[in-house]
């Protein structure tokens, strides 16, 4: 009697990372209206409300005028809301038992968790873009470098937030997760500094939201239009902030597809 033998399952290369997997996701994003519309639509909605009142147009703030300093900052907050939702979206596989489901794939939780943060990022980058788009038309005035590097660095520095929202989508036991982390956003938007300067905070609200994961995205993102303040700071409050989330991120993959 002869034993029959398997034969050798193949591991996918890059542990399961792929165009194929990263078009797959973005289709089922995009088919979410209320994604499309939160990310998108609401941070221009937010610039053409506060950002072209009174003399902004031609009161002056760095290289351009103050109409497009906020739209610096709205494009940053739009790059949050769109990579925080394009990460929270695991929150829905984990309801309907997706997670668990992976445990039993090939699909390394490394290759999972960047499958995710590239899809957030690409969310991101249409966010920028379209803030950006609505803000040329709206009056913004930036050097044309300013332009491009604002961007740029606005999207690029999101990739906090894309951690982020993949590590709340795996904490928090819930499909609205973004109903919840909304307003978490917002309220760390005002406490780093993003809606209001800090130098308009005063001294003790200026130290704490030097430590907020906002921070450093709104201060590197402005800086090619204003150049002012020292970006290390920024720039490691952007570094230690992404290693986090995204160390919590992989921690609560692997805790969820664990339990099969």
């Amino acid at each position: 009697m002869t034993t029959a033998v398997l034969p050798k399952r193949n591991l996918p290369r890059f542990g399961g990372f792929s165009p194929g997997m990263i078009r797959l996701e973005l289709r089922r994003m995009v088919r979410n209206k209320r994604t499309v519309v939160f990310t998108l639509v609401m941070p221009a909605v937010f610039f053409l409300l506060f950002g072209t009142g009174g003399d902004y147009k031609t009161e002056r703030a760095g290289g351009g005028n103050v109409t497009g300093y906020i739209l610096v900052s709205m494009a940053v907050y739009g790059a949050m809301l769109a990579t925080t939702s394009g990460g929270a979206m695991v929150s829905i596989e984990r309801a309907a038992g997706w997670s668990r489901q992976l445990r039993l794939t090939p699909l390394r939780p490394a290759a999972y968790i960047a499958v995710k943060l590239v899809l957030a990022m690409i969310i991101g980058a249409v966010s920028v873009a379209v803030a950006f788009v609505v803000g040329a038309f709206a009056g913004a005035q930036l050097p044309a470098s300013a332009w491009i590097l604002c961007g740029l660095l606005a999207w690029v520095c999101a990739l906090v937030f894309a951690a982020f929202g993949l590590f709340m989508g795996y904490l928090l036991p819930s499909e609205n997760v973004m109903q919840i982390l909304g307003p978490v956003l917002a309220v760390l938007s005002f406490a780093g500094g993003l809606f209001v300067p800090l130098d308009e905070l005063g001294s003790t609200f200026s130290t704490i939201a030097t430590f907020t994961p906002v921070y450093g995205v709104g201060e590197i993102a402005r800086y090619p239009l204003t150049h002012d303040g020292a970006l290390w700071p920024a720039v490691l409050n952007v570094i230690v902030w992404t290693g986090l989330f995204a160390a919590g991120a992989m921690w609560r993959f692997r805790r969820d597809t664990a339990r099969v």
